[in-house]
């Protein structure tokens, strides 16, 4: 529903656009304001991109919480929610991710309904394929322990995946495809509309959206945060959430904390378009190698990390070598497309490869990172829990699990291995 204090002609509907098509598409508004900061909030939140502005959101929406700042030290939305594959799924293992990845679906599901944007969501369902008899048992297990929680899981053979991708390379030598552990829910989502929707509706609510507002310090006194030096002044503060992915580890170090976390880069890359070819998300096990499909034509593809720390955000060429070979193992038919783009995004990478949603030792700052490789399909789940977390002083259920105390308290949550694996470099 709109908030009290907006228009109904503000919303974006048919007869919206109707209206401003017969007006000649005058009445537009900018989607969020411009404003000066205030001298103080109840809540300020670092980090402009998707978690950062969901995180507000929710505060306002869910809480009414709505003396209430994002500071960004860019524009919004030119940050890590722009370097990513825009993939969303569910298909974890173990039960605490799982529980939490399956509600932030589920919230994707009804997030162009809520937010009044088009954030492009296409559930064209998540293929991971597998290539050994150990690779099947695993994808198994996934599938039961997914089915066990509810989500949906179909474990397809070698022919129903061939059935499926005709143009996959089956008998690959080095890498027989023998099936498949499909998601039928997962898909795709538009990145930069996520951003933009949220940041619009946290704005509706009356969410000041700062940018341009780089944290330099965090002031705290006796204990508990009172406030952000800025690049555009202090920001007196009653709650700070940090919002930062690859950059987590920096700001907390204001604070005084040190984390269990690392900085790495995963590079993405977009080919020339093409008509349709790829129907679905498709993970090639063999070689960490992820595809889909754009709305405009263009594939869509990444792989693993680059393997080092850094904050370069541009990759190295080793990687590059890497997931065109994979890619061309996968499907032959890429042999034939140009590459047009490649960026790389920053990731806070925990030892366990799961993230963190929580309160810190100091009181009224909150954290929000550690987010490996599944940052951008928790963005509305994050933003969800962080915001009840903020709001409540106490983790919601679904994040009780994803707090940093489990690295002091020896109760890891392993996901298959996927965190950064120092000792390997």
């Amino acid at each position: 529903m709109p908030a009290r204090h907006e228009p109904i002609f503000d919303r974006y509907s048919v007869w919206r656009l109707l209206k401003e098509s017969i007006d000649g598409n005058r009445g537009w508004k900018q989607a969020w304001r411009k404003p000066e900061p205030k001298a103080r909030y109840d809540v300020v939140i670092v980090g402009g991109g998707g978690h950062g502005l969901a995180t507000a959101h929710y505060l306002a929406s869910v809480h009414g919480i709505t003396n209430v700042a994002v500071v960004e030290k860019g524009p919004i939305g030119l940050g890590n929610s722009g370097r990513n594959t825009t993939i969303v799924r569910s298909n974890y293992l173990l039960p605490s991710n799982i529980r939490f990845y399956e509600y932030s679906l589920r919230l994707w599901e009804g997030l162009e309904r809520e937010l009044n944007y088009n954030v492009m969501m296409s559930q064209r369902g998540q293929l991971s394929l597998f290539h050994s008899a150990s690779e099947r048992d695993a994808a198994v297990r996934r599938g039961n322990s997914m089915l066990i929680q509810g989500v949906d899981a179909v474990l397809l053979d070698r022919e129903a995946v061939r059935a499926m991708l005709p143009f996959i390379a089956m008998d690959n030598p080095m890498f027989p495809i023998l099936g498949g552990l499909l998601q039928p829910r997962g898909g795709t989502a538009r990145h930069d509309a996520v951003v933009w929707g949220f940041a619009r509706a946290a704005n509706r609510r009356g969410v000041d959206i700062l940018e341009h507002c780089e944290v330099t310090g965090i002031r705290c006194e006796s204990g508990r945060v009172v406030g952000l030096e800025t690049t555009r002044g202090f920001i007196g503060a009653g709650k700070v959430g940090i919002a930062v992915a690859g950059n987590t580890s920096q700001l907390a170090a204001m604070a005084g904390l040190r984390l269990p976390i690392e900085t790495h880069l995963l590079q993405a890359f977009v080919s020339e378009a093409i008509k349709p070819l790829i129907g679905c998300v498709i993970n090639f096990g063999a070689g960490h190698f992820y595809i889909s499909q754009s709305d405009k034509g263009g594939l869509v593809f990444g792989g693993a990390l680059d393997g080092y720390n850094s904050y370069s955000q541009h990759g190295n060429l080793p990687l590059v070598e890497h997931l065109m070979s994979a890619g061309v193992s996968m499907v032959p038919a890429l042999s034939r497309l140009r590459v047009l783009r490649q960026w790389a995004g920053m990731m806070d990478m925990t030892m366990d490869g799961s993230p963190f949603i929580c309160r810190t030792s100091i009181e009224g700052l909150y954290l929000n990172g550690g987010w490996c490789y599944g940052g951008f399909k928790a963005t509305p789940g994050a933003g969800w829990c962080f915001a009840y977390t903020i709001a409540k002083n106490e983790p919601h259920p679904l994040n009780a699990d994803l707090t940093i105390d489990r690295f002091f308290e020896g109760r890891m949550i392993d996901e298959a291995g996927v965190g950064p694996k120092p000792w390997a470099q």
